[in-house]
């Protein structure tokens, strides 16, 4: 897989703009679409969240665009930006990002994480219309967007994740879902990829979560384990990771004798944090299946890395880039822009140095030079 670098990284996001159908007629188009996308991931990582601001910030920085592109009628107001963003057919938007995404990642196996979040005020209710639902694939140690998918509903996020795994060359990738998707259908779509999975095991299982629980409690002496403290206000946390493949015993005779529950099963994990604050003490366990032979370490590594969706995605989506204060509803904006705010947060990230990302936006917008050096691109 080639590897974007240096300053090729934008030209093939203007280029994978630029592949992107219009579809206006040519003679009554202003503002070309892979200007106006420029000009809304630009506008966006220096800071803007919506429409007016990013219209805004066209008008004003308009001698920084056209360091780049002709901008021969100018930028568009919000009106029209909204009208464009409506517009563009989301699946074919998404499929860009996807592409472009792709070539930021070296050919090494990786972790990657796949989760579902929420856009809250997305939803209509005079229309009918449910908030926006995406489905996103997250390289836990990049911490890069790989691709998204919208579902109507978090309790739909299993219909998407195969399509979502066709989008990437997961081969000999760990990819890990949460109980939500634990589940044979998705352990093969994983699997059938040359991929392996971990995969969480709650209520949503019950006997196995059962069974497995109870396998650790009688031969936890007999698993492989590391372990690890965080002390931080007081507060005192100790991990443990017991991981074990003696896994011959969960077997099944749904079809045929001795059919395995989940194909290629060959580790139960077992995740005990124990939590120490003013005298209390609070223990909880959790489960995972895997068809990796895993080490604890590597089952460490790669549930942390889960968990890293929350902070590193979700939570920077929500506080840094406001994306559920986003009110956008009609036509295809709210899908776009989500898709848009993943275009940014993977510039920022590869770009950011030792700065937050709160930080380098707010740099980014104080300095136009800043902003190219993220943009990483040469002027024209």
């Amino acid at each position: 897989m080639e590897v974007v670098v240096g300053k090729a990284r934008l030209r093939s996001l203007l280029e994978h703009f630029g592949e992107l159908k219009d579809c206006r007629e040519p003679a009554k188009v202003r503002y070309p679409l892979s200007e106006v996308l420029f000009l809304v991931v630009a506008a966006t990582i220096a800071g803007c969240d919506d429409y007016d601001e990013i219209a805004l910030w066209g008008e004003t920085h308009r001698d920084f665009l056209r360091r780049f592109s002709e901008y021969y009628f100018g930028t568009p107001g919000e009106d029209w930006l909204r009208v464009l963003m409506n517009r563009i057919d989301p699946a074919l938007f998404q499929a860009c990002f996807t592409d472009w995404a792709r070539k930021l990642r070296p050919d090494a196996a990786d972790l990657i994480a796949i989760d579902g979040k929420t856009s809250r005020r997305s939803h209509d209710r005079g229309r009918g219309q449910k908030p926006l639902h995406l489905v996103s694939a997250f390289a836990t140690t990049q911490r890069l967007v790989l691709a998204q998918e919208a579902v109507d509903e978090k309790e739909n996020e299993c219909g998407v994740i195969p399509e979502i795994l066709d989008r990437l060359n997961i081969e000999g990738a760990l990819v890990t879902i949460d109980a939500i998707a634990c589940n044979p259908k998705i352990a093969a779509a994983i699997t059938d990829r040359k991929a392996d999975y971990i995969l969480a095991v709650k209520a949503n299982q019950p006997t196995l979560n059962k069974d497995i629980a109870i396998f650790f409690a009688d031969h936890a002496s007999e698993a492989l384990f590391c372990s690890d403290v965080d002390k931080d206000h007081g507060r005192i946390e100790t991990r443990r990771v017991l991981v074990s493949h003696n896994i011959n015993w969960l077997l099944s005779g749904r079809r045929y004798p001795d059919e395995p529950r989940f194909p290629t099963l060959a580790s139960i994990i077992m995740v005990e944090s124990i939590v120490e604050t003013k005298g209390n003490v609070h223990t909880e366990r959790r489960y995972y299946i895997s068809s990796a032979t895993l080490t604890p370490e590597r089952a460490a590594e790669a549930i942390r890395g889960h968990w890293r969706v929350e902070t590193s995605l979700h939570w920077v989506l929500d506080v840094t880039f406001k994306e559920d204060q986003s009110g956008l509803r009609r036509g295809h904006g709210a899908r776009n822009m989500a898709v848009v705010r993943h275009f940014s947060i993977n510039l920022i990230r590869l770009a950011k140095g030792k700065h937050s990302i709160k930080t380098t936006r707010k740099a980014a917008g104080w300095n136009p030079d800043e902003l190219a050096r993220i943009l990483n691109v040469q002027p024209r």
